[in-house]
């Protein structure tokens, strides 16, 4: 009878776990629709401020703007986005494993990092690695503001010439079931210079280049910086949902099992009842 009641007990508490990852699921998937609708409308703005960028570099040989600036790479800052909480899969183990990987390939470099998420920065608090800063509890209500003052350290490191080069390691959504890993050089800004032949959509500009640079390259690093948080919430959240829906197939695998047992014990029980009565009865 004691096995009977530690099933019915283990019963109730995967119930009561499945119920958690249920309404965990719920939620993620909610706040995907919005964080998906944020995305959608960021990465054309990026996407059109870089073509003007790229025009205003096609037509102009003035590259004397800081963040524009070329120079041999000794100083390296890593910008590292992950989540501020767990159960989402692999999505923090996936990006600790990518940043791991980039300092094994710049082995020898002075390489700093700022940790943008709970699980980034715990991970390299106590390591051999330089912890420039850490940004945590952004993603619970991600705005632009939050974004800017991400974007105005690391311009500041680059053009005080602090660091050499800026590059972001964080998880680019692309659907609900597949997340990319993406490593991306942010500072230099490398403009896209067209190919040869390629027509150019033609702008008026009233200012210099270097004053149109000089407005609109610090933009753009914040854009970039807003939008690299937008990819990782969103595919943070799709791996959340997708956990949590595997969590709750589970438990329902689990409870099916559990009960399967419970009615066996409670069969076998009944059955060595019947013989008792049974064996009783024949000795009378």
């Amino acid at each position: 009878m004691a096995a009977l009641l530690d099933i019915r007990r283990r019963i109730r508490s995967v119930k009561s776990t499945q119920q958690i990852t249920r309404a965990m699921k719920m939620v993620a998937a909610a706040r995907l629709r919005r964080a998906q609708d944020r995305i959608f409308s960021a990465r054309p703005y990026a996407n059109e401020m870089m073509t003007l960028l790229s025009s205003v570099a096609a037509r102009t040989q003035d590259r004397s703007h800081p963040l524009l600036a070329e120079r041999p790479i000794e100083r390296q800052l890593l910008v590292l986005v992950t989540a501020d909480r767990g159960l989402c899969g692999a999505f923090n183990a996936n990006l600790i494993r990518a940043a791991e990987s980039y300092l094994a390939e710049h082995r020898g470099k002075e390489i700093s990092i700022i940790a943008v998420g709970r699980k980034g920065r715990d991970y390299y608090n106590r390591g051999p690695v330089k912890l420039l800063a850490e940004h945590v509890g952004i993603f619970g209500r991600l705005e632009f503001a939050q974004a800017q003052p991400i974007a105005k350290q690391i311009i500041d490191l680059y053009t005080e010439q602090k660091v050499d080069a800026v590059d972001f390691v964080y998880n680019e959504f692309k659907s609900i079931m597949t997340q990319r890993l993406t490593v991306e050089r942010y500072l230099p800004v490398k403009p896209i210079v067209p190919a040869q032949g390629e027509a150019l959509i033609d702008y008026i500009y009233e200012q210099p280049a270097q004053e149109i640079f000089g407005v609109l390259l610090p933009r753009y690093v914040e854009i970039e910086v807003y939008r690299a948080l937008l990819e990782s919430q969103a595919a943070e959240l799709a791996a959340r949902m997708t956990a949590m829906d595997a969590a709750t197939n589970n438990a329902s695998e689990m409870i099916d099992s559990l009960t399967l047992n419970m009615n066996r014990v409670r069969q076998a029980a009944i059955t060595r009842e019947i013989i008792e009565v049974v064996s009783g009865a024949a000795a009378t």
